[in-house]
């Protein structure tokens, strides 16, 4: 049989969730669904399960499926297990003209992966998305909270080093301070 792991944050993580949903007036308590969906793929394996969404669901007591809409609409949001490092390229009009798909090859050729999918070490994964709003300094991907932008290849290689070197999982919260919420 196999053994179901309880789907609960910690207690910090809690405490936090409570203050962000705080913020908003009863019965407007949906209104703090991104952050908590962030935080819980942050806290849940970088992430969001079925089982994970219903979590959430009901500490903002609405329905899942309300979750889940929410979830699946952004880009932002892993419906399955990624890696621990999100390569999020963006693909729109400027990071295209600019030689975004020829970033992504180079990714893909590196990584022995393709776009949606996980290097086999659970370390990186390709995911192309719409415009992350840096139009200006194309091409540019994100992995976690950090931008990079004006990319080469050889930067496509120093930033893959670093990841590599971190061996840490990255997260849009890697840049938030806590305290703000």
């Amino acid at each position: 049989m196999t053994e179901t792991k309880e789907i609960k944050f910690n207690e910090e993580t809690l405490e936090l969730v409570q203050r962000i949903i705080k913020r908003y007036p009863e019965g407007k308590q949906k209104s703090a669904l991104l952050p908590l969906l962030h935080l819980a793929q942050a806290e849940f394996d970088g992430w969001l399960s079925a089982p994970t969404m219903d979590y959430v669901a009901s500490l903002l007591n609405i329905l899942p499926i309300e979750v889940y809409e929410v979830a699946s609409f952004y880009s932002m949001y892993n419906l399955k297990p990624v890696g621990k490092c999100v390569i999020e390229v963006c693909r729109t009009s400027s990071c295209w003209l600019m030689g975004a798909e020829d970033i992504i090859k180079y990714l893909e050729n590196k990584l022995s992966i393709k776009a949606g999918e996980t290097t086999e070490d659970g370390m990186f994964s390709i995911k192309t998305v719409e415009c992350l709003g840096s139009c200006g300094t194309a091409p540019m991907m994100m992995c976690g909270s950090q931008f990079h932008e004006k990319l080469s290849f050889e930067k496509v290689d120093n930033i893959l080093d670093k990841l590599k070197s971190d061996d840490k999982r990255k997260t849009y919260f890697d840049a938030v301070v806590v305290e703000d919420y």
